[in-house]
């Protein structure tokens, strides 16, 4: 069937694994975050907002996990290129202004294929992402 493109995308229940381990290094780490995962084409699947997290920052996580999962990518690897006098200026307003062009959004890969994507918010960016890819490697997933 070379008409069809396989896909793979994650389940409810990884999607539940990530949101633990990604909750677990919050906690580690003294954070209170929201975290979101979404399927590939940036739909939630899970979330959570610990006890306390700002209350902007579910929407954040939300839109770092569609932001991600769009381009396949950690959105942090945006913010350069996105500046005035970059070459994708004016990308952070795109798509009704909800791509995130700041650390903490990243694609959750498996055996090297992109399979959906991670937000989280609450800390500092770049403090997001490393969680982020922190609670993906003890799954064995990448990010």
């Amino acid at each position: 069937m070379g008409d069809l493109i396989e896909s793979r995308d994650i389940g409810t229940d990884l999607a539940l694994k990530i949101i633990a381990a990604a909750r677990a290094e919050a906690e580690r780490q003294g954070h209170l975050v929201s975290i979101v995962v979404a399927d590939r084409a940036g739909n939630p699947i899970a979330s959570a907002r610990t006890d306390g997290s700002p209350l902007g920052a579910y929407a954040i996580a939300v839109d770092k996990a569609y932001s991600s999962a769009l381009w396949n990518c950690r959105t942090g690897e945006m913010a350069e290129l996105s500046k005035p006098g970059g070459g994708d200026w004016g990308f952070s307003g795109m798509i009704g202004g909800r791509m995130v062009v700041f650390a903490g959004g990243v694609s959750v890969r498996k055996d090297g294929e992109q399979i959906g994507a991670l937000g989280i918010s609450g800390a500092l960016s770049e403090e997001d992402e490393a969680m982020a890819i922190a609670a993906l490697a003890t799954l064995g997933l990448e990010g």
